[in-house]
């Protein structure tokens, strides 16, 4: 062709999205699509389809797309779980499955060709692998799985500029921001059957990536200018279970963190139930790995958890902590909560409350309990009023609040290795700290001279404003 086509992305939701949508920039470069956001002729939004809330933005933001004269595709988890729905209350939007992100130029190609995309009929993903985990391996490549792209037939010297290469990373990826920290998937999917949550229906069975195809992803990553990887999955503390190795991720996460290059190594998404001892040790013992925990809690009634189809109780949580804490005093440790379960007594409540008041969490995630199509949840008896619910959540909200401000003014006076993100000017500098992850938790605000982006500093804390910190650059030896 002539003239490249331009195609702008723009993702919602989680990080594993933006890994999801690295894949397809890179997919679309090499199928000679020009990326950029200026008068596109396609705007392709990565959707996120977990909750309510996420699912307007996600309506909302196509719309807006369509105002803007391009036409538009809707890709990721909200196209995916509703398909042709989606595409027929929204015909503003071409809808693609994750079936399609292979052939994604040629999709685009008949979207501006003015064809008329078939929406797919949603189905449950779950079906398209074995049952039986470690027999996935030899399945997954048959199965289209966001994230896990293996480019055929492509020689090194052919690929795009910032594309990992066939040989070694087996990922297409084209970073779409820049900046020291850049996620990366460790797994796709659950086999999890939490109650309320319909992300294993569309997003599929678990399956973990070779530790040789991540390691190789990280030393590209660090060629990119990335010093801090962070690790994302639906479940990171599954991984290897599928490829027949439940200490997996203990063995891979010290062989990241020595790739030259890379300065910090962080994990999301840890299952409570599943943190082995082993594990544990390594986040808290191993030079390079941060000591930061995002642990899935989401309620602490013993009850209400099983009724969500989860494990432990209060106490076994702060138990957690303790050890934890025991092996890293200053452990970074965030989690979310849902609030408004069905069959959430006001004593439930109040359990909850209190343990968040002697757990001494860093970040609360507050959410209020929403139906979602397709889940056991949904049909369950004992829904709590729409009104009720969202004053559970705001005073819990309230709560969350004071108790991670009094957590952060803890931390004052503490060393802190802090990962410098940006120069704000007039000596400015804003980084985060081990025990603070990128976008979701706070930051630290230092004052020096010459700091260089992406390059870890020694400083010590001096002030709190609620959970960001203001730090001092440590005086040498």
């Amino acid at each position: 062709m002539s003239a490249r086509r331009t195609v702008s992305l723009i993702t919602l939701g989680c990080a594993r999205n933006e890994v999801d949508s690295e894949e397809l920039a890179a997919r679309l470069d090499a199928a000679g699509w020009r990326l950029g956001d200026d008068n596109p002729d396609i705007v392709v939004v990565n959707t996120c389809g977990f909750i309510d809330s996420a699912k307007k933005d996600s309506i909302d933001t196509l719309l807006a797309a369509a105002d803007t004269g391009a036409k538009v595709v809707a890709a990721g988890c909200l196209a995916e779980r509703y398909g042709e729905q989606l595409a027929e209350a929204l015909p503003e939007a071409a809808v693609i499955s994750f079936d399609d992100y292979t052939e994604i130029g040629e999709r685009l190609d008949d979207v501006l060709a003015g064809k008329t995309l078939k929406p797919h009929s949603p189905r449950d993903r779950r079906t398209l692998l074995p049952i039986t985990p470690v027999a996935r391996a030899a399945a997954a490549s048959s199965a289209s799985i966001p994230g896990h792209g293996v480019p055929s037939g492509r020689a090194d010297e052919n690929l795009p500029d910032g594309v990992a290469p066939a040989s070694g990373p087996r990922t297409l990826r084209k970073r779409l921001g820049g900046g020291p920290v850049a996620s990366m998937k460790l797994a796709s999917g659950c086999d999890r059957r939490c109650t309320f949550c319909a992300i294993p229906a569309f997003r599929g069975s678990y399956v973990s990536r070779p530790p040789e195809d991540l390691l190789a992803e990280a030393r590209w990553l660090a060629g990119q200018g990335v010093t801090e990887i962070v690790l994302v999955s639906e479940n990171s503390t599954s991984y290897g279970k599928d490829l027949g190795d439940l200490r997996a991720l203990e063995k891979l996460l010290p062989r990241i963190a020595a790739t030259e290059g890379i300065e910090r190594v962080r994990v999301n998404y840890l299952q409570p139930a599943e943190l082995r001892p082993g594990l544990l040790d390594v986040i808290t013992g191993t030079e390079g790995v941060a000591p930061y925990f995002d642990l899935s809690f989401q309620h602490v009634s013993g009850p209400l958890l099983r009724r969500m189809r989860r494990f432990g109780d209060a106490e076994r949580f702060l138990d957690l902590l303790a050890r934890i804490r025991e092996r890293a005093p200053e452990a970074g440790i965030r989690s979310n909560f849902i609030v408004g379960f069905p069959g959430e007594t006001p004593g439930d409540f109040d359990t909850l409350a209190g343990f968040l008041e002697e757990a001494r969490l860093d970040v609360i995630g507050v959410f209020g309990y929403s139906d979602e199509e397709g889940t056991e949840a949904f049909s369950f008896e004992g829904k709590l009023d729409q009104e009720v619910i969202d004053e559970r959540v705001a005073a819990l909200s309230r709560l969350a609040e004071e108790l991670t401000a009094q957590r952060a003014e803890e931390r004052i006076g503490t060393d802190l290795e802090v990962l410098i993100d940006e120069d704000l000017g007039d000596g400015g500098y804003e980084g985060r700290a081990a025990h603070q992850g990128p976008e979701v938790d706070g930051s630290v605000t230092v004052q020096g001279i010459g700091l260089v982006p992406g390059r870890i500093v020694q400083a010590v804390a001096v002030d709190a404003e609620g959970v960001d910190l203001i730090a001092r650059i440590k005086a040498g030896p």
